[in-house]
């Protein structure tokens, strides 16, 4: 046996993670370049089991657990190992990549958050979508830029805001679980109780405005990451378009979705579109 058979192994949990939460994310992350695959993967398994455990655990300790992931994570990425396969693919991508250690720091305080926090005002909203969504796009950006610094510098910006794109959509796709059942709300200054096109509208101009400057950075991307990301925005855009389509009070009550054969047409156009350098 050797340490790269573990690494190998490390990463396929990864993998397998995301293919089991998130089939837009795996349908994206496989059309980047084999080489920023598993790196991508790490990222995706490693912000999924800390999202878990704030979401899903309600039958335990999560402030416990979370303390306890935190504490492995940092162990994970001073020691270079981890014998969890999930932290131990994500160090050594943070590692390879030198990720700030502030991405990990601002991630992991807005899954605290989330074990403390039902309402959110606008500061804290804004510090809670940074650490949720736009360091993750951060440290995926790190990957992509594979150590030019100033292409990261000048699309740090853009890749933040197609973060807090997907994030909002997400707010917005989960609505139902987030303020039926667990009570939160991610809008500051809007009534759910009170939920009406009025409030859908405010919030949707808002995404419409991030989804824009986002594709600017898009378009700016190295070629071996345009595609994959180009994917996923794609999928996040429509899944806006199709809440955007459906009433308040639906949204409210359903979680929307896209189907799996819009998910394919998109993959079709989006190849198209990169094999012509279109993009």
């Amino acid at each position: 046996m050797n340490r790269a058979l573990f690494n190998t192994v490390s990463v396929t949990c990864s993998k397998l993670t995301t293919r089991a939460y998130s089939t837009s994310f795996s349908i994206g992350i496989r059309c980047l370049k084999k080489k920023l695959q598993g790196p991508v993967y790490s990222i995706y398994g490693f912000v999924r089991f800390a999202d878990e455990i704030v979401d899903t655990f309600h039958e335990h300790d999560k402030a416990a657990l979370l303390q306890r992931f935190r504490e492995d994570t940092y162990r994970a990425l001073e020691d270079r190992i981890s014998l969890n396969p999930i932290l131990n693919s994500y160090q050594a991508t943070a590692n390879q990549y030198n990720f700030e250690k502030e991405l990990t720091d601002q991630f992991l305080k807005s899954m605290e958050m989330d074990l403390h926090l039902k309402s959110y005002d606008q500061k804290e909203i804004k510090e809670y979508i940074l650490g949720s969504a736009e360091v993750v796009g951060l440290m995926c950006l790190r990957v992509f830029c594979e150590g030019d610094e100033a292409a990261y510098q000048k699309l740090k910006p853009l890749a933040m805001k197609l973060g807090s794109a997907f994030q909002k959509v997400n707010f917005l796709r989960d609505l139902n679980a987030d303020f039926n059942s667990m009570g939160r709300t991610y809008f500051p200054g809007i009534d759910l109780t009170r939920f009406d096109e009025t409030s859908k509208s405010r919030i949707e101009e808002d995404i419409a405005a991030d989804f824009r400057e986002a594709y600017i950075g898009i378009k700016l991307l190295p070629r071996n990451a345009r595609f994959g990301v180009y994917v996923a925005y794609l999928y996040y855009l429509a899944l806006f378009k199709k809440i955007k389509n459906t009433p308040s009070h639906m949204v409210l009550q359903n979680r929307i979705s896209v189907r799996n054969r819009h998910k394919l047409s998109i993959l079709a156009y989006s190849f198209v579109k990169h094999q012509l350098n279109m993009i």
